[in-house]
């Protein structure tokens, strides 16, 4: 059984339109972090491989569509920051994905609540 929206109450349409909102939120947040921790793994693996050859191992980095020669501890030292940037972004969409999760379950209780009087 559907329930025309235009027939609810209009703070019910303004919690399932916030509602609609932080959903959408919540998964744009969800893409970003997946999209990061893959980087972040990209990143552990990077400097794996670069942990086991000597400083004077030729190293190539990546510039745009060009392979550049580089020393291996600029580029361990450059993956690191990296890596140390990654870790803290994932700890902030984290933080809002946890607070958006909260606030979508609040609101989907308060709309059960205010739809029970609706139902027969």
């Amino acid at each position: 059984m559907s329930v025309d929206i235009s027939s609810l109450p209009p703070n019910v349409q303004e919690r399932l339109l916030r509602l609609q909102q932080q959903q959408q939120t919540l998964r744009t947040i969800l893409t970003q972090k997946q999209q990061l921790e893959l980087e972040l793994t990209e990143v552990d693996q990077a400097l794996s491989e670069l942990e086991e050859l000597t400083d004077s191992a030729i190293i190539y980095k990546s510039l745009g569509s060009l392979l550049v020669k580089s020393k291996r501890t600029k580029v361990t030292n450059e993956l690191n920051e990296r890596k140390d940037l990654l870790d803290m972004r994932i700890k902030v969409l984290s933080k809002q994905e946890e607070r958006l999760q909260s606030q979508v379950k609040d609101l989907q209780t308060k709309i059960q609540r205010d739809l029970r009087p609706l139902s027969p």
